[in-house]
């Protein structure tokens, strides 16, 4: 018997429906947003410290010696009876300014230098390239203590002395996203239509270059965080006011880790949160947007 189902049709490939991508925010992924989330709290109580409710910093006997947390003493006393919770806080406002500081100077003068460069070639190239590579090449811990030493421990030279470091890596980056986004054809149809060096450098190659800059602009800013904490242990740290370094550097005696370790804990925790928080939002920038480049 004569099989009399007609044939199956095929959509031609044309007219098969496609999924809608998943949009940037989703391919961010949660962690992203819960990292972007916990930077958030900490900025606004680094910025909103001098009028929330929290005991002065350099009050004493807010609490008994090496006092345990409890309500109302979130993480405890120092040596001193001061709250470390309100130490904390204090102590986030000169490191996450540190570490901003740092990391604007790096992007603004890394990136500019590499963006020039990238865009124009030739012996000014070459001129930033060597500037890059004897920056690269300077023992970056020893650099920071002379530049603090010789000009002073004030919140302005720690920033710049570690936004110098910054500028290598940040500007080697824009130099290399430069020469790649310079050669594309919308590049030279800005050309042909009569666009100038600066406009074309602004509005065409800046817009896809700060992308991955911003990405490791996150990571620098970590790396800053930590670089005052390791300067605060070599007692070159600011000498006006608190930071996340001073405080753990004062509180990782032996005999305060022995007795109450709760008053580095606390302030090490926050601090590892918040790198972690930079550098995991920093990557998923870059893998997302990178993984959107090759795309094109």
């Amino acid at each position: 018997m004569a099989d009399t189902e007609s044939p199956r049709t095929v959509a031609p490939p044309d007219e098969v429906p496609l999924e809608n991508p998943p949009s940037i925010a989703r391919q961010l992924g949660l962690g992203f947003w819960v990292s972007v989330a916990f930077l958030a709290v900490v900025i606004l109580l680094a910025v909103l410290a001098p009028v929330l409710p929290l005991n002065e910093p350099t009050k004493i006997a807010v609490g008994d010696k090496f006092e345990g947390p409890r309500p109302g003493l979130w993480f405890g006393a120092d040596g001193n009876g001061r709250d470390v919770f309100s130490l904390t806080i204090w102590g986030s406002r000169i490191s996450l300014l540190v570490g901003l500081i740092a990391i604007t100077i790096g992007f603004v003068v890394g990136g500019s230098l590499g963006i020039v460069s990238g865009y124009f070639r030739g012996m000014f190239d070459k001129v930033v390239s060597f500037i890059f590579v004897t920056l690269l090449s300077f023992p970056a811990l020893i650099l920071a203590i002379l530049i603090t030493t010789l000009l002073g421990n004030t919140v302005f030279w720690i920033s710049a002395s570690l936004g110098l470091l910054a500028v290598a890596p940040v500007g080697r980056l824009a130099r290399a996203q430069t020469l790649v986004f310079a050669e594309r054809d919308f590049i030279a149809a800005a050309r042909i239509l009569g666009a100038s060096d600066g406009r074309i450098i602004v509005k065409e190659l800046l817009p896809n270059v700060v992308i991955p800059m911003s990405a490791l602009a996150l990571l620098g800013m970590g790396i800053a965080i930590v670089a005052e904490g390791t300067l605060a242990f070599l007692g070159i740290s600011v000498d006006d006011g608190l930071s996340w370094g001073k405080q753990i550097a004062a509180a990782g005696t032996t005999r305060v880790l022995r007795e109450a370790p709760h008053v580095a804990l606390f302030p090490i925790s926050v601090l590892f949160l918040t790198v972690l928080c930079l550098n995991y939002a920093g990557d998923r920038i870059r893998e997302v947007f990178d993984a959107k480049e090759l795309s094109l």
